[in-house]
């Protein structure tokens, strides 16, 4: 398996070339006017504080985490977590640096040129460095699990990957899985740090700039009057860049960790399935992915490296994600027959391989598949393009409350069509080949996650561009080049959570199977009987956690944004000059507000994550948990489904309009007036809610894999029964 090994490291590095060749070549390119450098800089000091201020708290949450996990499970789940957050974290810093450069490049390409492919190439090219860094990171850092943890520490030979070792408390675990999981879970809690302080940031700045700069004082969005501004373009890269690139990591790690965990309880529950099929199993997940990472290079780069792009940004992006995934599925399918074509036939029966060889990279592509039908999907419910969001456009000539009203059946309607493919995808993965088949399909579907966040991170790298554009007085044409590309990405983002989402579903389900055969009889079927009270109570407080976090999220984007606004109104007030143009508005204090504000706002939904399996654990036992965890999953799933595309439909609303598709509307008028009250409401739901909730449910997942051994041992439940009995 040494083999495996340096395929995976030289993918990882190809990756991380790469993504260091744009970056350079970003920083070459010319910034243009100096009001334009100017207004980048500012935006780059906003970023670059915000995220040394949020990393100074994680790396204290991180130390204190590490310990925990060392003391009570074993040094190395706490050394294998350090290496995640470090990864994630990585990921995330180096993503905002490219996209704060990448900016003002996007403005000055769309200046010079007048041309939409020219600039659609930059903005991609500043997006490829945090999809490629994603891709990069995340095996690099299961690379080094898997050489210094795996090998020479000897955890992934077979006497060692098929034993129980018992710590200190008495609490039994297979050391490499335990591994995989710390190192799942430290990616996990920098992505949700991540995704909800930036998400907090940013929404709060942008509700606040388009409150009272775009709704109250009519002047438009991005316009250098409003105070609210800078903080507004500081936030997409904190939170829609940054936040989202440990995001997609987290989730990428997710996946490949709960298909080799899998396969570890899957063999101690039938030895029958044989040692060799297992050590492949181990390597399976992590090959399929670099073979994936190492076709989102090429995808990639086929774009990158064509002179002269059309004037159709969808079609360019896709046809750069559809190389992604053709080159991943094909390279795929060749590595597994070379990877299992040894394997006896009775090994694949025994573990549900219906198809032999073949049936993991069936999952995959079924994975694959779903991903791709799933951004369809989200692209219908989305894009301005297509009638849902016209609907909802046309309602703002009846006023706010129809705008709101529309978006949210255009929302609901929406959750239908992805479940469907989800349920498809994830039954025929389990007949093709069993509960392994399921977890590679939530694999398959991220292989190609460098592709997709590329083009997913290209959108706030154009909406900063267009800030730009504005506060430096460029050519209108050059607004309305980045107002397209914006389009475009509003709905690449909606598509890009909706590969989120859908990967965690089958990694959530992955991961609860290993969850339930860690406090089993593994030799004995394994089932969770929903008609079990103490299960179905777990059930129905699970499937209100999701709600209750939201909430949370929205309240706290909601008191942030309240100060935001209070701030550019008094602004306003007191220097009458700002408007009127005479005067320079003070972006320093908006920016302090939304940092202080998301860095408050965001530890009371962050621990939520980790507190409430923990503590009902404790409290009530693993068939408690076990049914928190599939409520909590089925109810999260629907959520950020439904906050992703109503968010988006009421967004792409707006620019709908602006564009003056419809006749007689415009900015300005009454109807626009409406849509920006529908995108204001949509903010939050978007960009801080629906990213947030495929990282809840797989940190509960792993948080509670870890500590079920612990309170399976150890809960109050069990002490009060065995006093009564």
């Amino acid at each position: 398996m040494s083999v495996v090994l340096v395929i995976i490291i030289i993918a990882a590095l190809a990756a991380l070339g790469f993504a260091a060749l744009n970056y350079k070549s970003i920083k070459s390119m010319d910034e243009g006017t100096e009001r334009m450098s100017e207004i980048a800089q500012a935006i780059r000091i906003g970023a670059d504080a915000f995220m040394k201020y949020e990393y100074k708290i994680l790396i204290v949450v991180a130390i204190l985490v590490a310990v925990a996990l060392g003391v009570f499970v074993s040094w190395y789940t706490g050394v294998c977590f350090i290496i995640g957050t470090l990864m994630s974290g990585a990921a995330g810093w180096v993503g905002m640096k490219a996209a704060t450069h990448a900016n003002v490049r996007v403005a000055n390409t769309a200046r010079l040129t007048k041309k939409m492919g020219e600039t659609l190439k930059v903005a991609f090219k500043g997006g490829s460095v945090m999809g490629l860094s994603v891709g990069g990171f995340a095996l690099l850092g299961i690379f080094i699990v898997y050489l210094v943890f795996g090998k020479a520490l000897g955890q992934l030979n077979i006497e060692n990957a098929t034993t129980l070792y018992k710590n200190w408390m008495g609490v039994e675990f297979v050391p490499f899985t335990m591994s995989l999981s710390g190192y799942a879970l430290g990616c996990s809690v920098i992505a949700l740090f991540n995704r909800i302080g930036g998400g907090i940031y940013t929404k709060a700045a942008d509700m606040g700039a388009d409150l009272v700069g775009k709704t109250e004082a009519g002047i438009p969005e991005d316009d250098p009057r409003n105070p609210a501004t800078i903080a507004d373009n500081v936030g997409d890269n904190v939170g829609d860049v940054a936040g989202l690139g440990s995001d997609l990591l987290e989730s990428f790690v997710g996946s490949i960790s709960a298909a080799s965990i899998l396969g570890v309880h899957l063999f101690l529950s039938n030895s029958n399935i044989g040692t060799e099929l297992l050590e492949k199993l181990l390597y399976y997940p992590m090959i399929f992915a670099a073979c994936g990472l190492l076709s989102c290079v090429l995808g990639i780069a086929s774009l990158l490296s064509r002179k002269n792009l059309s004037d159709n940004p969808h079609r360019e992006l896709n046809g750069a994600t559809w190389v992604s995934a053709g080159l991943t599925m094909v390279i795929g399918l060749v590595l597994t027959l070379v990877l299992l074509k040894d394997v006896p036939a009775e090994s694949f029966k025994e573990i549900g391989f219906a198809l032999g060889a073949v049936s993991p990279w069936v999952g995959a592509a079924l994975g694959i598949i779903s991903g791709i039908l799933i951004g369809f999907i989200a692209e219908y419910y989305t894009s301005y393009d297509y009638a849902p969001t016209k609907k909802v456009a046309a309602a703002s000539k009846e006023g706010s409350a129809l705008t709101i009203t529309q978006g949210m059946a255009v929302g609901m309607i929406s959750c239908m069509a992805p479940l469907i493919v989800l349920g498809v995808a994830l039954y025929v993965s389990y007949l093709v080949g069993g509960m392994f088949g399921v977890a590679m399909a939530g694999a398959g579907m991220l292989s190609f996650v460098s592709a997709t966040v590329s083009v997913d991170t290209y959108g706030p790298i154009s909406d900063n561009a267009g800030g730009i554009a504005e506060m430096s007085k460029l050519d209108p044409e050059v607004r309305e080049i980045t107002d397209t590309l914006d389009s475009v990405g509003n709905t690449t983002a909606a598509i890009g959570k909706g590969f989120a989402i859908g990967s965690a579903a089958f990694a959530a389900l992955s991961l609860m199977i290993s969850f339930l055969y860690s406090f089993n009889d593994p030799t004995t079927p394994l089932q969770l009987n929903l008609m079990d009270p103490l299960t179905l109570v777990g059930a129905l407080v699970g499937a209100a956690l999701p709600y209750m976090f939201s909430g949370l999220l929205i309240e706290a984007v909601a008191k942030a944004a309240r100060k935001m606004v209070d701030e550019v109104r008094r602004q306003f007030k007191e220097k009458p000059g700002i408007l009127a143009g005479t005067d320079t508005p003070d972006y320093k204090t908006c920016i302090e507000i939304s940092s202080k504000g998301a860095l408050a706002e965001m530890k009371l939904p962050s621990m939520l994550a980790i507190v409430v399996p923990l503590g009902t654990g404790f409290l009530l036992g693993p068939w408690f948990v076990g049914g928190l965890l599939i409520g909590a999953t089925v109810s999260a799933i629907m959520l950020a489904i439904f906050t992703g595309n109503v968010g988006g439909s009421w967004d792409n609303g707006k620019k709908y309009i602006e564009s003056g598709a419809i006749e007689g509307e415009g900015k300005g008028t009454d109807a626009h007036a409406a849509a920006v009250v529908g995108d204001t409401v949509g903010d939050p739901l978007k960009d801080t809610v629906g990213p947030s909730l495929d990282i809840l449910i797989k940190i509960m997942s792993n948080v509670s894999l870890i500590a079920v051994a612990l309170f399976n041992k150890y809960n109050v439940l069990a002490w009060i029964e065995s006093l009564i009995k």
